[in-house]
Order: C-alpha cells, then sequence, then structure tokens
C-alpha cells in the first residue's frame, strides 16, 4: 500500500489537471444543445479509463450513453474475487443563472484550495478520485484485493431514466457484492461521513373541486363552498402543532432510531444559530422529541410545495374559483412503504372531504427509502477506510433527499450501496460557484485506495 500513496502523493498535480479537464466539457443532460458535449465528455472518460489501465468501452442507451471500465482481471482463471461496482455520473446541472458565477462555469479555476466549476463536485470530482486510487495501484503494479467494475453514466441529473434497464441488461456483468457511491456529502473534513441511508419519496396533487366555472363572489358567494378555503381548512388538519403528520397509519413501518444511530447523530457538528441564519428564518420547526439532525434526515414529512388558486394577476377580480390544488410531496423513512402510505393519505383526505367540493388526488412518481445496516460488514468496512484516509473519526449519517437510482441497483443487483461522500455543505452544488475541495480530493482518493483493501476482508 505504501507504494500507492506515494504515487498519489506525487501525481496530486496532474490528477488536478485531469479534473479540470473534465470539468470543462459543459455535459449538461438537461439541455438537448448540449447532446455533443455529453458524448464527448463520455469519449474523454473513456480515453481516461484507458490510460490508466482499465478495460473500458461506451454503452450506448436510448439516451446518453455509459461507460463502463474493469480492472484487468487478476488471480487464476475461474478464481471467485470480491467485486465491487462503483457508480457515478459525468452529467451536470445547468449553470444558469451565469451572471451569478463569479469565473465561467465550464472554465475551472483554482483558489481558496477549492477547483470552482460546474460539476467540480457533483460528481466529476468524486468518480474521478475513485479512478485516482485505482490508477495508482495498477500503475505501481500493486495486487488490488477484488475486481472492480466502474459505471459512469450521462443522465443522473434528468433523472436516470435509461439507468434501469441498462442494469437489467447487464446484470450478469455486473453482479457483484457492493455498490460504492461517491455522489452525497460529509458534514465537515474533520467528519468524513458514510450515509447509510436515505429517505424515499412520493409526489402528489391534492384538488378540490367546487362550482363548474369560477362564480361572482357578490351574486354568488355564501351559498356555494369556496374550494380555495376548503383546501386550506383541510390541509390545516394534516399536521399538529408539534410537527406530528396527523394521518392515521402515517407513521406505520417507521423503524425507531436505535441508541447507537442517536449516538451517532449527536456526534454530527450542528449549530442551531448558524442554521436559522443561513436558511433566514426566525426559529426553527421540527416534529417534537427529535433534535434538528434527525428531524432532517431520519423523520417522514409532509410537505406543500406549492398552492394554487383563483385570480393570481395584478389587482382584484372576486370570484368564488372553481378549483384549488396543492401540490405536495412526502419524505419517506425505513420501511414506510410509499404505496400504503399513499392509500392511508387518500382515505384520510376522502374522509375529511366536505360533501360541497369534489376531491381529486393525483399520484406522481415516488421511491422507496434506502437503508444499509451501520453495524454490518461493509459499512464498518467503509468506516475503516475514511478514518484511515481523513485521520478523523467518521460518522454514521441518513440523507434527507431521495436518490432513486439506489433502490434500483438494490433491487436489481442484489448487493448493498455504500454511500461515501466527498462533497462539503459549502461546494454549492446545483448552485452558481460550484467548487470542489481539494483536501478532500486528495483524502478522497486514499479512502478508495484504503477502501478495496478493508472492503475485501468482508
Amino acid at each position: 500500500m505504501q507504494a500507492v500513496i506515494n504515487y498519489l502523493k506525487q501525481h496530486q498535480a496532474r490528477a488536478i489537471e485531469e479534473l479540470c479537464a473534465y470539468v470543462r466539457f459543459p455535459s449538461v443532460s438537461a439541455q438537448p444543445q448540449h447532446r455533443a458535449d455529453l458524448r464527448a465528455c463520455a469519449e474523454w472518460v473513456v480515453k481516461h479509463c484507458r490510460a490508466i489501465g482499465l478495460q473500458a468501452r461506451l454503452c450506448s442507451t436510448a439516451g446518453h450513453p455509459v461507460v463502463v471500465a474493469k480492472t484487468p482481471r487478476a488471480g487464476k482463471p475461474g478464481a471467485r474475487r470480491p467485486h465491487f461496482v462503483v457508480y457515478g455520473h459525468y452529467d451536470v446541472q445547468p449553470p444558469e443563472p451565469l451572471d451569478l458565477w463569479t469565473s465561467p462555469p465550464f472554465e475551472p479555476r483554482a483558489a481558496r484550495g477549492a477547483i470552482y466549476g460546474r460539476g467540480a463536485s457533483d460528481n466529476k470530482g468524486q468518480n474521478l478520485a475513485h479512478l485516482k486510487a485505482v490508477e495508482a495501484y495498477l500503475k505501481t503494479g500493486t495486487p488490488l484485493p477484488c475486481d472492480l467494475t466502474f459505471v459512469i453514466e450521462g443522465e443522473e441529473e434528468v433523472g436516470s431514466s435509461n439507468l434501469t434497464p441498462f442494469l437489467q441488461q447487464h446484470r450478469a456483468e455486473l453482479a457483484c457484492n457492493a455498490i460504492v457511491i461517491s455522489d452525497t456529502g460529509m458534514p465537515s473534513p474533520k467528519h468524513p461521513a458514510l450515509t447509510y441511508a436515505l429517505r424515499g419519496i412520493a409526489g402528489f396533487e391534492i384538488i378540490l373541486r367546487g362550482p363548474a366555472q369560477d362564480l361572482h363572489s357578490g351574486i354568488f358567494g355564501g351559498t356555494v363552498d369556496n374550494p380555495a378555503m376548503a383546501l386550506c381548512q383541510l390541509l390545516g388538519k394534516l399536521r399538529d402543532a408539534k410537527g406530528r403528520v396527523a394521518i392515521p397509519g402515517f407513521y406505520d413501518g417507521v423503524r425507531p432510531l436505535s441508541a447507537y444511530e442517536r449516538k451517532q447523530f449527536a456526534r454530527v457538528p450542528f449549530n442551531t444559530r448558524n442554521y436559522q441564519r443561513l436558511l433566514g428564518v426566525p426559529k426553527l420547526f421540527g416534529e417534537a422529541g427529535f433534535t434538528p439532525v434527525e428531524q432532517r434526515s431520519a423523520r417522514p414529512t409532509f410537505e406543500i410545495n406549492g398552492l394554487t388558486s383563483g385570480y393570481q394577476g395584478e389587482g382584484s377580480k372576486t370570484i368564488v374559483p372553481a378549483w384549488a390544488r396543492a401540490k405536495v410531496t412526502i419524505r419517506l423513512v425505513p420501511d414506510q412503504d410509499p404505496v400504503q402510505v399513499i392509500r392511508c393519505i387518500r382515505r384520510h383526505l376522502a374522509k375529511l372531504c366536505p360533501p360541497s367540493v369534489r376531491l381529486e388526488l393525483k399520484e406522481r412518481s415516488y421511491a422507496a427509502p434506502y437503508l444499509v445496516s451501520p453495524t454490518g460488514p461493509q459499512a464498518q468496512a467503509a468506516l475503516r477506510a475514511l478514518k484511515r484516509a481523513f485521520a478523523c473519526e467518521p460518522v454514521l449519517v441518513r440523507e434527507g433527499g431521495s436518490i432513486p437510482i439506489v433502490n434500483d441497483f438494490k433491487r436489481i443487483l442484489r448487493a448493498d450501496a455504500l454511500l461515501l461522500g466527498l462533497s462539503l455543505p459549502d461546494d454549492n452544488a446545483h448552485s452558481p460557484n460550484e467548487k470542489f475541495d481539494l483536501g478532500c480530493f486528495a483524502k478522497g482518493q486514499l479512502m478508495s485506495a484504503y477502501l478495496w483493501q478493508e472492503l475485501s476482508r468482508t
């Protein structure tokens, strides 16, 4: 391992140059005019993988291509070795609004110990860190204790619609012991983290319909129910004063937090005053009995994303609106079932809805929550690799957001995913002036190098 470590240190400047070359591609998957840029970026990844000693190819999909790169098979023919899949993505978010960037988003620059540019953190720098670790093994002739396959796609930022059929088509080739994903974050460089759980999500619209058309509020008001008022009254009954969702059956299946988990959450750095200032709120609010760290990552929520009804233009228009609509998302935690929770919500809304309006509930997409045992051998191996690389005691965290592809990997490949994010909270992912900390880049390479040793022992 010493040769690997020395190689990474000696070639760090070149690794940074390669990261800048990677970031220069405007691989924006949401914008059709960048289709050629996405393919050029994918071809660069293939070329780079081959240059460091991997067997790489470009795989076509109905959308943007997927890069598949493998370490050369080692050991005796037919011998079974541990096999791990490393997932990443080369597509990036749109850079707009451009006027808020201090430098052009696809002209990467080094400043204050970081590389600034769209995609530097999400996700080019993170997946490149894993490639650099493997390069160090291959270029120094240090035997890898396992086989690795990289899957780097170009549609993560637009929903990965073609990744599921790709995984199904290549299921046998990608059969593995675990999937490693570095597309999340850590609280600070002194608190490297394993994200062992993700919240799920379900989205829907609640629509209340009243009269056949908007009515004159002076002539008809008082004889018909107002859908906007009825919707507000209905929504007001869905959460109590202590922040708990007041829908029967909503919390069925929620796995209680263990004492071990709550102890780990308490180690995550959190300052209430700074958090309030960051969010611009006068006071925090959340479900009673849980800390803010637990509330935002390990508890289910019911959020109104938007309310629409009646006249929205300048001035006034005295009407009773014909309809009112609320867009809603719920975040789910292990072991809630999205289908069952939606069923509970539908049943409760039907019970609450007054007979003076008609209720309609339109379901959108949903994703189940995800959990890997934080005390399992693979999770503990990942924690050891983090500790060796960062020289700090790592923390266990749950991610409040949702990453649907993680469940696709689990369902199709029947293997757990280890989320080892290298991004910092101020890296501005999806925002202007995105950056990637160079210390995290270097230590992420070390973490990856140690990880294959630790995981292979499990």
